[in-house]
C-alpha cells in the first residue's frame, strides 16, 4: 500500500511537473563549489584556480595521446558549479552534484563508497547514497542502449557485455539476456577514474516552480573512484546525459538549456549567491513572462555560432574560434581552433568545469604581446604576483583609472556577427597586491589577465586545441541549442533572474 501511494505521488508531480514546462521554461540554482569557503587572500584563491584549470586542460591532452578511448574533461574541484539531485528511494536521498558540460554521464557516489588519493578533495555530500531497500527492477538490462553507451569506449557488442554478466550460453546464442543486468563499467576523467554499475530510478530535481521528475532515469552508481570524491551530473551530448535524458521525456526542456553564471570576480561573499540554469528556453523569455523586461545588457540578443561535431569526442560542445581582438587589434586564430578534422583535433571547447580560458601557446604568447604592448607602456610589470598566481602578465596599478584593452572573441559562423565583447572583469582580475607591493614601499592594486597559455601548438594533437572557462563566460546566459546544433552568448544580470 506505501509503495501505491509512493508511486501515485511522483505520477502527479510528474504529471505536474511536465504540464507545465510545455508553456515556461524551468529554473534550477547552480552553487558555486567555493561557496562559504575561506582564504586569506586572492593568491591563494588564484593559484589554485590557475593550477586546476592547467591540470584540466593538461590531462585531457595527454590522457587522450596515450589512450584511444574515450576521455571526459577531467574535474577540477574548487572551480565548479554543483547542482542538487534528489533519489526517490526509501527514504528520498538527496546529493550534490558538479555539473559538468565536459562529460556525458550522471554518477552517484554510493555506499559503501572507496576513494584513493581523494585526501584533501571536497567529500561527498551530505553523504553517499544507499540503495540497499531499493527494489530490482532498479537495475539495468545488459541488453539495452544505456548499458551500451557506458562500455562504448571499449566497442563492446551485445553480446559481449552478456558474457561480461555472465548469461549462459543459450541465451547468448539467442540474444535473450534481457534479464541479466549490465556488468560494472570503467569511465575515466582527465585526472581521475571510477567504476560503476548503471541503475534506473526516479530523480528530482527542485526548480523555482515544480518539481523536475525524472522517472526512470538511468545514472551510475559507484562503489570505488580514483581522485573523484564526488559525483557528477554530465550535460554533455551522449544519450546518458542529464539534457539527453530529459529530452526524450520532455523534448520541450531538453533540447535547449542555457546557466547564467553569477558574476563573483573571486570575491567570496558573492559565490553564495546561486546562478540559474535554465532548461527549455532562455533567460529572456522567462524576463518576458515574468515581468516587462528592461533593454541594455538583459535586451535578448544572441551571438550565435554552431557547434562542430568532434567525431572522436561526441559529447563536446565545441565551437570554432576565428581570433581575438586586443582593442582594435586583430589576432587570428591557428587553423585548428577554427574546425575539427577527422581525428577528432581542434576546435575549442566551451566548458563549465574550467576556470580559466586556455590557448594555444602561439595565440596566446600574440595576446600577451599586444595587450603587454598596450598596457606595459604605462604600468610595470608584476613578477612577483605572476610567480605567486600562476597568472600572466599582472601589472601594477596607478591610483587612477588604467586603460585596460578591451578583448573580444571573434567565433566562427554565418551569422550578422559572431563577435563576443568579454566585460574587463571577465579577463582583467584587478586585487589590493598584499605582497610584491608591500616590499616596494607600498600597498597598491595590481591586476592580472585571466586567460592562460594552453602549451605547444603542436602537442595539442589528440583533442581540442583551447577552452572557454567559465570565469569568462559570468555575465553571459549560454545557450547550448542542441535542436539548431549552436551556441548563444547574450549579456546578462544574472541575479536579477532570481527577483
Amino acid at each position: 500500500m506505501a509503495s501505491s501511494i509512493f508511486h501515485l505521488v511522483a505520477i502527479l508531480l510528474l504529471i505536474g511537473c511536465f504540464s507545465a514546462s510545455r508553456s515556461e521554461v524551468l529554473i534550477l540554482p547552480l552553487s558555486h563549489s567555493l561557496a562559504g569557503a575561506q582564504f586569506n587572500h586572492s593568491y591563494h584563491l588564484l593559484k589554485m584556480a590557475s593550477t586546476r584549470s592547467a591540470a584540466r586542460f593538461h590531462s585531457r591532452s595527454s590522457i587522450v595521446r596515450r589512450r584511444q578511448r574515450q576521455i571526459s574533461l577531467p574535474l577540477s574541484p574548487g572551480s565548479d558549479y554543483t547542482l542538487s539531485l534528489t533519489i526517490s528511494s526509501r527514504p528520498p536521498q538527496s546529493v550534490s552534484l558538479y555539473m559538468d558540460t565536459g562529460s556525458d554521464l550522471v554518477w552517484f557516489p554510493c555506499s559503501p563508497f572507496t576513494c584513493i588519493l581523494c585526501d584533501g578533495k571536497p567529500k561527498p555530500h551530505p553523504a553517499t547514497l544507499s540503495f540497499a531497500s531499493s527494489p530490482a527492477r532498479a537495475t539495468v538490462s545488459c541488453q539495452s542502449a544505456s548499458c551500451s553507451a557506458a562500455h562504448s569506449s571499449a566497442s563492446l557488442s551485445s553480446s559481449d557485455l552478456c558474457a561480461i554478466a555472465r548469461c549462459p550460453l543459450d541465451r547468448l546464442e539467442t540474444s535473450d539476456c534481457a534479464a541479466y543486468p549490465c556488468p560494472p563499467f570503467y569511465y575515466a576523467y582527465g585526472d581521475g577514474s571510477f567504476t560503476a554499475a548503471l541503475r534506473r530510478q526516479a530523480v528530482s530535481i527542485a526548480t523555482s516552480s515544480s518539481p523536475l521528475v525524472l522517472p526512470n532515469f538511468t545514472f551510475g552508481c559507484a562503489h570505488s573512484a580514483l581522485g573523484e570524491p564526488v559525483g557528477v551530473a554530465g550535460f554533455g551530448r551522449g544519450i546518458l546525459s542529464l539534457p539527453s535524458q530529459l529530452s526524450r521525456m520532455s523534448p520541450h526542456l531538453g533540447n535547449q538549456f542555457s546557466y547564467c553564471l553569477v558574476s563573483h570576480s573571486f570575491k567570496v561573499d558573492k559565490m553564495s549567491q546561486p546562478s540559474p540554469l535554465i532548461l527549455g528556453g532562455t533567460a529572456y523569455e522567462h524576463k518576458q513572462k515574468s515581468s516587462a523586461s528592461s533593454g541594455g545588457k538583459d535586451g535578448g540578443q544572441f551571438i550565435f555560432t554552431p557547434m562542430l561535431d568532434n567525431p572522436q569526442h561526441p559529447y563536446f560542445y565545441s565551437v570554432g574560434l576565428e581570433g581575438i581582438f586586443v582593442g582594435n587589434k586583430y589576432i587570428p586564430a591557428p587553423r585548428f581552433l577554427k574546425q575539427i578534422d577527422a581525428t577528432g583535433n581542434g576546435g575549442m571547447v566551451v566548458d563549465s568545469g574550467t576556470t580559466f580560458t586556455m590557448l594555444p601557446a602561439t595565440l596566446y604568447a600574440s595576446v600577451v604581446a599586444e595587450f603587454d604592448g598596450q598596457l606595459g607602456k604605462a604600468h610595470e610589470r608584476a613578477k612577483e604576483i605572476e610567480a605567486r598566481t600562476g597568472l600572466s602578465p599582472c601589472y601594477y596599478l596607478d591610483e587612477t583609472k588604467s586603460r585596460i584593452p578591451t578583448l573580444t572573441l571573434h567565433f566562427t559562423g554565418g551569422y550578422d556577427t559572431s563577435s563576443v565583447v568579454l566585460p574587463r572583469a571577465n579577463y582583467f582580475y584587478e586585487f589590493v597586491d598584499g605582497g610584491g607591493g608591500a616590499e616596494r614601499g607600498r600597498r597598491g592594486a595590481a591586476g592580472c589577465l585571466m586567460v592562460m597559455n594552453g602549451g605547444d601548438d603542436a602537442e595539442l594533437g589528440g583533442g581540442p586545441g583551447g577552452t572557454l572557462g567559465n570565469y569568462q563566460q559570468q555575465g553571459f546566459e549560454v545557450m547550448y541549442d542542441l535542436e539548431k546544433k549552436r551556441m548563444g552568448f547574450a549579456r546578462r544580470r544574472c541575479s536579477s533572474l532570481w527577483d
